[in-house]
């Protein structure tokens, strides 16, 4: 898989009333396609080709010179940013509308190094588990032959979003 010509895309964030009065599955298919904003983080990722099922997210995305560590290869935050991504919208396709939730950890393997050339990577998450309090899921991204690049698992604090119109969110 290559990259798609380059499409423009609006980043920023959705403000909280709004993500509130959807679904989650709708809150993360209207960001992916262009309905709502992207989130910042994001941006120097370009994440491209989406698809989100409820429990199941995933995304392609292509390493490049600008991601690179001091050492020649691909920083290990760019594999951290999409699994902690891929993961967490995986649990937010989960969840119903009012409902939110934030990281409270993860662990992640590194696998194989990246560098430029090792072309699109596919990163996916999958939820384990999705509780009133307390959500699991895990993510990997692959290479196009379908190696392993990296793994990680999360856990997610599952909380009731402030009504509308409260501040400090």
């Amino acid at each position: 898989m290559t990259a798609p010509p380059a499409r423009k895309i609006e980043y920023g964030v959705t403000p909280p009333e709004v993500m509130a009065s959807m679904a989650g599955i709708d809150f993360v298919r209207a960001i992916f396609d262009g309905r709502l904003p992207s989130p910042p983080i994001m941006q120097p990722i370009e994440p491209f080709d989406f698809t989100a099922e409820p429990g199941v997210v995933a995304f392609h995305s292509t390493p490049a010179f600008r991601h690179y560590n001091p050492i020649g290869s691909v920083h290990g935050g760019y594999a951290a940013t999409l699994l902690d991504s891929a993961m967490g919208l995986a649990v937010h396709s989960m969840l119903p509308a009012g409902t939110g939730y934030t990281t409270l950890e993860f662990k992640i393997s590194f696998i194989r190094g990246m560098t430029k050339d090792t072309g699109v990577v596919r990163s996916e998450g999958r939820i384990l588990n999705v509780g009133r309090r307390a959500a699991t899921a895990e993510a990997r991204i692959t290479d196009a032959k379908g190696r392993l690049l990296a793994h990680a698992t999360t856990t997610c604090l599952v909380f009731e979003l402030p009504a509308e119109g409260a501040k400090g969110m």
